[in-house]
């Protein structure tokens, strides 16, 4: 079952992969009274309803680590984040966050590709997954030339899926605005949009009239 949820513009800045301007909320009204959730804080609400106390979830692409010290968070003290990168940089980066949050414990982070997840997960977790986000693109203030691959991506996707929980979800924001971007969007589309109904439920949530490649969500939930 695929759903398309079509929205009005997304204002802000993403926390993690491409960065958007920020918004001055006070100064804008539109923004200010806006009742729809930008598209990373709807991942967010999505997984905050899978991932609870004790659940094991994953950050596919860690990036500045935001979204890990997010998962970290959900978890509590008696579970356990996986958060992949291939660039050594925001590994560092992710392992400060969670260090000055005080969750370091609650996360091991691997750099590596998240196409290896199947092989660094602990088999014993496999169907014990609550939740995994991926944020594509590049790394904040990095090199922009490193960016996630479709084939890599859909790799990791395949072999997530089969670690969720039933119930569990799968959250991937896609910017889609960088070189190399739209082909990334156009290969996981065609790749999602095929998954068995009666094994998935895919979502998509967008905002349709925003300027310049505005970032969207692809949500997929093991049935």
């Amino acid at each position: 079952m695929i759903f398309n949820v079509s929205l009005m513009p997304f204002y802000g800045k993403k926390e993690t992969g491409v960065q958007l301007p920020p918004v001055d909320q006070s100064k804008n009204g539109d923004v200010a009274k806006m009742n729809m959730l930008p598209v990373l804080p709807f991942a967010h609400s999505l997984l905050e309803k899978a991932v609870k106390e004790g659940s094991f979830a994953i950050d596919a692409t860690a990036g500045n680590g935001h979204d890990t010290v997010f998962l970290a968070k959900r978890v509590g003290k008696s579970g356990k984040v996986f958060a992949f990168d291939i660039q050594p940089e925001a590994v560092k980066r992710t392992k400060e966050r969670l260090e000055k949050e005080g969750l370091v414990t609650r996360a091991e982070l691997f750099c590596t590709g998240h196409e290896h997840a199947g092989e660094c997960i602990p088999a014993s977790l496999h169907g014990k997954i609550s939740g995994a986000v991926f944020n594509l693109g590049y790394l904040p203030d990095s090199d922009k030339t490193v960016i996630t691959r479709p084939e890599s991506t859909i790799a990791a996707l395949g072999q997530i899926f089969p670690m969720l929980e039933t119930g569990g979800i799968i959250a991937v924001v896609v910017y889609h605005g960088h070189e190399g971007g739209a082909y990334e969007r156009d290969r996981l589309l065609d790749y999602v949009k095929q998954l068995d109904q009666k094994k998935a439920h895919v979502l998509r949530y967008e905002f349709l009239n925003q300027a310049n490649h505005p970032p969207f969500l692809i949500a997929v939930q093991k049935r």
